[in-house]
């Protein structure tokens, strides 16, 4: 067909620019696919897949705020932390201090968690330990920091059993009377890893009212099955 009249023209341009329908929906699917398609091919680059289609790493280590150690360990990898874990109402925590050791300076007792409820759950992960004045006290001194040369694993506590998690307490004489601010504390703070509703165990030992720049007063160690044992760590 002759188009030859102006507003002919007019009319048909108008139709091109505005047509609706399946056939223009699909024309600028095709459009855009093709374009996208030449840019790629114009910078080199190849379209990445679709993160669905990337299958994911079976050494790929757990990213849970509770149980994300600065440092991992390098020689095995990680099992992932476990949907539920254990709430506080399910335990309780004792100090085992007949199970403790001691290493430079720093005294290790065994913080024993046992289930009391008439089901399994799992632990994962490191406590949060801290010195109080009593039970709903305030802290005292600084928390305990993460010993990270062993990563968290997943245990499976039965109901009535038993898992640990090694605590060091660094002497307090070994600090200045000024830097330390030295006390007697009788009661330990701990949160089970992934928790926030803390137990309180009775423990008396010396500890430092202040923060010593450059020490870490309590160290704690990761949940690991059964009650502590001498020799074995973690």
């Amino acid at each position: 067909m002759n188009i030859s009249s102006p507003i002919a023209r007019r009319a048909v341009t108008a139709a091109t620019l505005t047509c609706g329908g399946a056939f223009a929906a699909a024309l600028l699917a095709a459009c855009g696919s093709q374009a996208g398609h030449s840019a790629s091919a114009a910078s080199g680059r190849t379209t990445p897949s679709s993160p669905a289609a990337t299958p994911s790493s079976s050494s790929a280590t757990p990213s849970s705020p509770a149980d994300s150690p600065s440092s991992k360990p390098t020689n095995h990898s990680q099992p992932r932390m476990p949907a539920t874990q254990c709430p506080t109402s399910a335990l309780r925590a004792t100090v085992n201090k007949t199970r403790g050791g001691a290493a430079a300076g720093t005294n290790y007792v065994a913080l024993d968690f046992t289930n009391t409820s008439g089901h399994s759950c799992d632990m994962y992960g490191f406590p949060g330990v801290s010195f109080v004045t009593g039970q709903q006290g305030s802290q005292i001194g600084a928390a305990a920091s993460r010993q990270t040369t062993f990563g968290p694993e997943t245990v499976t506590l039965a109901s009535g059993a038993t898992a640990h998690a090694w605590l060091g307490v660094v002497d307090a004489g070994n600090f200045s009377p000024s830097a330390c601010g030295l006390v007697t504390a009788h009661w330990l703070k701990i949160y089970p890893p992934d928790q926030f509703t803390a137990l309180y165990a009775r423990f008396t030992a010396q500890a430092c009212s202040k923060k010593v720049k450059g020490s870490d007063p309590l160290i704690i160690l990761p949940v690991r099955p059964g009650a502590g044992t001498p020799g074995r760590v973690p």
